[in-house]
Protein backbone atom coordinates (compact mmCIF):
# COMPACT_ATOMS: atom_id res chain seq x y z
CA UNK A 1 0.00 0.00 0.00
CA UNK A 2 1.43 3.65 -0.95
CA UNK A 3 1.74 5.62 1.91
CA UNK A 4 0.37 9.49 1.55
CA UNK A 5 3.41 12.27 1.75
CA UNK A 6 2.36 14.70 3.70
CA UNK A 7 5.35 17.29 3.83
CA UNK A 8 8.36 18.34 3.36
CA UNK A 9 10.86 21.16 4.22
CA UNK A 10 14.27 21.33 3.81
CA UNK A 11 16.20 18.89 5.26
CA UNK A 12 12.69 16.68 6.19
CA UNK A 13 10.03 14.73 4.71
CA UNK A 14 6.54 13.81 6.68
CA UNK A 15 5.35 9.98 5.08
CA UNK A 16 2.42 8.72 7.15
CA UNK A 17 2.65 10.88 10.18
CA UNK A 18 6.29 9.93 10.14
CA UNK A 19 9.01 12.43 10.12
CA UNK A 20 12.52 11.80 8.38
CA UNK A 21 15.37 14.27 8.20
CA UNK A 22 17.19 12.43 4.98
CA UNK A 23 16.40 11.12 1.78
CA UNK A 24 14.34 7.73 1.18
CA UNK A 25 13.01 5.73 -1.14
CA UNK A 26 9.44 4.49 -1.02
CA UNK A 27 9.22 0.67 -2.14
CA UNK A 28 6.22 -0.62 -4.28
CA UNK A 29 5.04 -2.24 -0.46
CA UNK A 30 4.76 1.28 0.52
CA UNK A 31 7.69 0.36 3.05
CA UNK A 32 10.13 3.49 3.67
CA UNK A 33 13.66 3.32 4.13
CA UNK A 34 17.11 5.18 3.97
CA UNK A 35 18.05 6.49 0.32
CA UNK A 36 21.59 4.61 -0.08
CA UNK A 37 23.19 7.70 -1.71
CA UNK A 38 26.60 6.20 -0.93
CA UNK A 39 26.21 4.47 -3.73
CA UNK A 40 26.18 7.35 -6.11
CA UNK A 41 28.27 9.95 -3.62
CA UNK A 42 31.37 7.19 -4.29
CA UNK A 43 31.29 7.75 -8.32
CA UNK A 44 30.40 11.13 -8.49
CA UNK A 45 30.99 13.19 -5.16
CA UNK A 46 27.91 14.03 -5.08
CA UNK A 47 24.32 12.06 -4.32
CA UNK A 48 22.88 14.75 -6.76
CA UNK A 49 23.47 12.24 -9.47
CA UNK A 50 22.11 9.44 -9.18
CA UNK A 51 24.58 6.63 -10.71
CA UNK A 52 23.45 3.68 -12.16
CA UNK A 53 24.60 1.09 -9.09
CA UNK A 54 21.83 3.63 -7.23
CA UNK A 55 19.73 3.34 -9.72
CA UNK A 56 19.80 -0.46 -9.64
CA UNK A 57 19.30 -0.40 -6.14
CA UNK A 58 16.01 1.56 -6.62
CA UNK A 59 14.39 -0.07 -9.03
CA UNK A 60 11.97 -3.05 -8.56
CA UNK A 61 10.60 -5.27 -11.61
CA UNK A 62 6.84 -4.98 -11.46
CA UNK A 63 7.09 -1.25 -10.75
CA UNK A 64 4.49 1.45 -13.19
CA UNK A 65 7.17 4.81 -12.85
CA UNK A 66 9.28 5.77 -10.46
CA UNK A 67 8.78 9.25 -8.85
CA UNK A 68 12.29 11.23 -8.29
CA UNK A 69 11.94 14.22 -5.77
CA UNK A 70 14.66 15.99 -7.33
CA UNK A 71 15.17 18.19 -3.85
CA UNK A 72 13.64 21.41 -2.50
CA UNK A 73 15.50 23.64 -5.18
CA UNK A 74 15.67 20.78 -8.02
CA UNK A 75 19.16 19.75 -8.09
CA UNK A 76 19.38 15.55 -8.52
CA UNK A 77 19.45 14.28 -11.75
CA UNK A 78 19.90 10.88 -13.21
CA UNK A 79 23.28 9.63 -14.75
CA UNK A 80 23.36 8.97 -18.49
CA UNK A 81 23.59 5.20 -17.06
CA UNK A 82 20.90 5.60 -14.89
CA UNK A 83 18.90 7.30 -17.63
CA UNK A 84 19.68 4.29 -20.06
CA UNK A 85 18.78 1.57 -17.58
CA UNK A 86 15.44 3.06 -16.34
CA UNK A 87 14.68 2.96 -20.05
CA UNK A 88 15.44 -0.29 -21.04
CA UNK A 89 13.45 -1.54 -17.76
CA UNK A 90 10.49 0.04 -19.18
CA UNK A 91 10.10 2.38 -16.57
CA UNK A 92 9.07 5.81 -16.49
CA UNK A 93 10.81 8.42 -14.81
CA UNK A 94 9.50 11.21 -13.13
CA UNK A 95 11.82 14.10 -12.06
CA UNK A 96 10.79 17.12 -10.64
CA UNK A 97 11.20 19.61 -7.45
CA UNK A 98 10.18 17.17 -3.98
CA UNK A 99 7.93 19.91 -2.97
CA UNK A 100 5.80 18.81 -6.54
CA UNK A 101 6.82 15.46 -6.65
CA UNK A 102 5.04 14.98 -3.62
CA UNK A 103 1.82 16.07 -5.20
CA UNK A 104 2.43 13.81 -8.03
CA UNK A 105 3.21 10.70 -5.19
CA UNK A 106 0.20 11.12 -3.96
CA UNK A 107 -2.04 11.12 -6.74
CA UNK A 108 -0.32 8.29 -8.59
CA UNK A 109 -1.89 5.00 -9.13
CA UNK A 110 -0.22 1.74 -9.91
CA UNK A 111 2.78 0.25 -8.37
CA UNK A 112 5.05 2.96 -8.21
CA UNK A 113 8.55 3.39 -6.24
CA UNK A 114 9.52 6.82 -5.03
CA UNK A 115 13.14 8.44 -4.01
CA UNK A 116 12.81 11.77 -2.50
CA UNK A 117 15.76 13.91 -2.06
CA UNK A 118 14.89 16.60 1.30
CA UNK A 119 17.57 19.26 0.95
CA UNK A 120 18.72 21.43 -2.26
Amino acid sequence: MKPNIDSTHFGSITIAGTQYEHDVVIRMNGEVIKRKKKLSKAIYGTSHIISIDEAKFVYEDGADRLVIGTGQSGQVKLSEEAASFFNKKHLPVILMPTPRAITEWNKAIGSNIGLFHVTC
